[in-house]
């Protein structure tokens, strides 16, 4: 069974830091290929979700939301197979709950997309950030 363990998430005034943990997001038993995207998307309550970081595994590139450019940063530690998301400037809009996420490359469909519809994703951690 696929598991993406998600850790890190809590409440942080707004300004302040905190970093996301995810492990197992390149598990072999995932894909058999690395033509897929691991990364967050974040969805607060009654709205869309929203793809905030992700890596292309095939290459590592990295990609960004609009919205987190700056802000966040997303790595990813080969030897412990843990994806992170560093985010620091939060603000109050941040809040939502975090999903670690992995998602096939498909024609037409950017990295952002890929990561907030994905084939696989983790259980979440919550994320709040007060003024």
């Amino acid at each position: 069974q696929v598991q993406l363990v998600e850790s890190g998430g809590g409440s942080v005034q707004a300004g302040g830091s905190l970093r996301l943990s995810c492990a197992g997001a390149t598990s072999t038993s995932l894909y058999d290929h690395t033509r897929y995207y691991m990364g967050w998307f974040r969805q607060a309550p009654g709205k869309e979700r929203e793809g905030v970081a992700a890596i292309y595994v095939g290459n590592t590139n990295t990609y960004y939301g609009d919205s987190v450019k700056g802000r966040f940063t997303i790595s990813h530690d080969n030897a412990k197979d843990t994806l992170y998301l560093q985010m620091t400037s939060l603000r109050p809009e941040d809040t939502a709950m975090y999903y670690c996420a992995t998602g096939r490359a498909r024609r037409g469909m950017g990295a952002m997309q890929a990561v907030a519809d994905p084939d696989y994703r983790g259980q979440g951690t919550q994320v709040t950030v007060s003024s």
